[in-house]
């Protein structure tokens, strides 16, 4: 992992998800170097051809930067982060994302995060200050043998959920994002997993694999290395043609029923 420092031009970006006004993103590139990732086309900025999880680069003027711009911006909500993970790795070390969220909070903004680690339990006193604040963890099985495989350097997947339930005890709005759903890994185990995230997440995403982001040859490098036997099956879900994801989604939709989970599946 090769880490360096950056300074950046803003940081309060607008943001095109549903919901957010805006997106703070403190780093760029992540450690967690998921073979999935959609975010991989950030290697443009300064990184072309290297490996997707094999940089990171900490902003470290963002606090200033944030600090600047908050106190012009109208108030909105802001989703830390939308194309790196504010709570990967590097934060241990810069915790620039703790310092933008105390930026937020001084001037009054709403927060969504959504991480994969169990570091942000580490700022569980600024969290509970915001007025409004949403904490989500991306889960894309229960099988942390997935997690090894698939988000080598994300937290395991017991300690994300232990993280939700501290976070919800402690009156923090929980979500869990189940995507990407990756054919015949993420359905293993399913029932399992929504039995453990009924009471503790508010809500349900459920998203189906992008393949549109140049993720394909570090996905089939995965499945070929770990899931050999399951290649093809893999690969015919994802074709257009295929039933895979339309079955899901109403084997998803039946099972939020049954334990009284919102759903939003977004595909």
């Amino acid at each position: 992992m090769e880490i360096g420092e950056i300074r950046c031009k803003g940081i309060l970006g607008r943001s095109g998800i549903g919901g957010m006004d805006y997106a703070v993103n403190p780093y760029l590139g992540c450690g967690h170097a998921c073979a999935y990732c959609y975010a991989r086309f950030m290697r443009r900025m300064g990184h072309p051809g290297e490996a997707w999880g094999s940089f990171v680069d900490a902003k470290v003027n963002a606090v200033e930067r944030l600090r600047e711009e908050a106190a012009k911006r109208p108030r909105g909500r802001v989703l830390l982060s939308s194309v790196t993970d504010a709570y990967q790795p590097a934060e241990r070390r810069y915790r620039l994302t703790r310092g933008c969220l105390e930026v937020l909070l001084e001037h009054g903004f709403r927060v969504d995060v959504l991480t994969k680690s169990d570091l942000v339990l580490r700022d569980l006193d600024l969290l509970r200050r915001f007025d409004e604040v949403e904490v989500g963890f991306t889960v894309t099985s229960l099988d942390d043998s997935v997690r090894r495989a698939f988000e080598p350097g994300a937290s395991p997947i017991p300690a994300r959920l232990d993280a939700l339930k501290v976070l919800s005890e402690a009156g923090i709005p929980t979500y869990a994002f189940l995507g990407p759903m990756l054919p015949y890994l993420s359905d293993e185990g399913l029932e399992g997993l929504l039995n453990v995230l009924a009471d503790r997440v508010g809500r349900l995403l459920v998203d189906r694999l992008n393949i549109k982001c140049g993720n394909m040859p570090d996905i089939r490098r995965v499945i070929g290395g770990n899931y050999p036997d399951l290649a093809p099956m893999f690969e015919s879900a994802l074709k257009a043609e295929s039933p895979y994801y339309k079955t899901l989604r109403g084997r998803v939709s039946e099972l939020c029923r049954e334990r009284s989970i919102p759903v939003d599946i977004v595909y």
